[in-house]
């Protein structure tokens, strides 16, 4: 019998050239939209290419519609820019909850509560299509990434399938927002692979949230989180015999999908049937970490309080107050590969610096950096990791970025949180 893992088919087609573009984004997360956002308002021809229908990622087709807090967790704002540009898109033609004290800006030493909000996951989706529009962005959706064509150290383009066929898009520079780093891991950079809990969330209904959204007034009260898997961030409740995924292969993912509709639907079954239902499934797995790039640094939870020459933001700890770090330029990039970079949670980070780093508002700065990268390197004909840092740190300042945190933030060593320790 042959051998299914290892036979190769070999077909020789011609493929033709569909576009040719200064900037190609694969992955329409929020780290994507920023990085197209960041290159088209820079006076770049930028493709954005996401293989499903809708824009955002985890924020919005992953259900997970929380802005994590970006705050010090004493009264002062850490992340601004686009982060901060998205975080009011986000809210505006929908619900929010920010806390009070946060409407009018920084509420200073003494605040209650941390700058956070809900959102509804398919209004801001909507909201970043007509940003994309109407900023200039060419987008292509419901079409797959399959590989980059690379020519020594270059990146030529990338192959992608659609309803319109395979075909071949050329870019001067590309950012893989792809969430799992797959161009980057096709195109032989070194990666590494992460570990994930067995977590899901959907979004239901039922009758006693629908009275609730009746007395508030407020139409998102009608929906209450179901869960499929349970385990926390920390790995509390996954289940004890099954093994972490990685979540970067076709069967693993469909064996987690299966298995967390099969626990839904358990729990579904101890409940009246006409009294609930689900009002959304997640239309991508809620994995955190699936692969991230080894780059020319890789940032780690020690890094906390620690400033870096190349910068390209300051980004505080969601999970705890206090803990701040700044995000290296060097951890979008190996200077292996001149015109790859990338953005998100696929950025050079390891432990919990990588927990810190993934979730959104991190996610939307990097997004922005990487964009803001590649214009600059464009602009002087230069690879991605010979980009002028200086240059790139005032585009991002003049959004309202800040690039390097007061050292009067800074916790004295005796008062700062133990680094969290995930249960694996």
């Amino acid at each position: 019998m042959p051998n299914e893992t290892m036979d190769m088919i070999h077909v020789t087609e011609d493929i033709p050239v569909r576009g040719e573009y200064d900037v190609i984004v694969a992955g329409g997360g929020v780290a994507g939209v920023s990085a197209a956002l960041s290159s088209s308002r820079m006076g770049k021809r930028v493709l954005l290419i996401e293989k499903s229908l809708t824009l955002g990622g985890l924020a919005t087709l992953g259900l997970i519609n929380f802005f994590v807090p970006m705050d010090n967790g004493r009264g002062r704002q850490i992340v601004f820019g686009m982060a901060e540009e998205l975080l009011r898109a986000s809210v505006r033609d929908g619900y929010d909850t920010i806390p009070a004290e946060w409407l009018r800006g920084e509420p200073g030493e003494g605040a209650s509560t941390r700058y956070v909000t809900r959102f509804s996951a398919t209004i801001f989706a909507m909201t970043l299509t007509g940003m994309l529009a109407s900023g200039g962005v060419t987008l292509l959706l419901d079409s797959v990434v399959s590989r980059p064509v690379m020519a020594g150290s270059r990146c030529e383009g990338l192959i992608v399938e659609n309803k319109t066929g395979r075909s071949f898009y050329r870019g001067g520079m590309i950012v893989d927002a792809t969430g799992d780093l797959d161009i980057m891991a096709r195109a032989g950079l070194p990666t590494v692979l992460g570990k994930n809990y067995f977590t899901y969330w959907a979004q239901g209904i039922d009758l006693e949230h629908i009275a609730a959204a009746a007395r508030s007034g407020v139409a998102a009260d009608a929906l209450y989180t179901v869960t499929g898997g349970n385990a926390d961030l920390y790995g509390h409740n996954h289940p004890a015999d099954m093994p972490l995924y990685h979540g970067t292969t076709a069967e693993e993912v469909t064996d987690y999908i299966i298995k967390n509709h099969n626990s839904l639907m358990g729990r579904l079954r101890q409940q009246a049937r006409a009294g609930r239902d689900v009002a959304s499934l997640p239309g991508m797995p809620q994995f955190r970490t699936t692969r991230h790039l080894v780059g020319d640094y890789t940032l780690r939870g020690e890094d906390e309080y620690r400033h870096f020459d190349d910068s390209v933001g300051a980004v505080n700890d969601f999970d705890c107050c206090d803990r701040l770090y700044e995000i290296p330029f060097r951890c979008l990039y190996n200077s292996a590969c001149d015109n790859l970079i990338t953005a998100g949670r696929s950025v050079s980070a390891e432990g919990w610096a990588w927990d810190v780093t993934r979730v959104i508002p991190p996610a939307i700065l990097t997004g922005q950096a990487a964009g803001a990268a590649c214009a600059l390197a464009l602009d002087h004909g230069l690879p991605i990791a010979r980009t002028d840092v200086g240059a790139l740190q005032r585009c991002l300042t003049e959004t309202g970025v800040m690039i390097h945190f007061d050292d009067s933030l800074i916790l004295p060593s005796a008062q700062r949180p133990p680094l969290p320790r995930h249960v694996i």
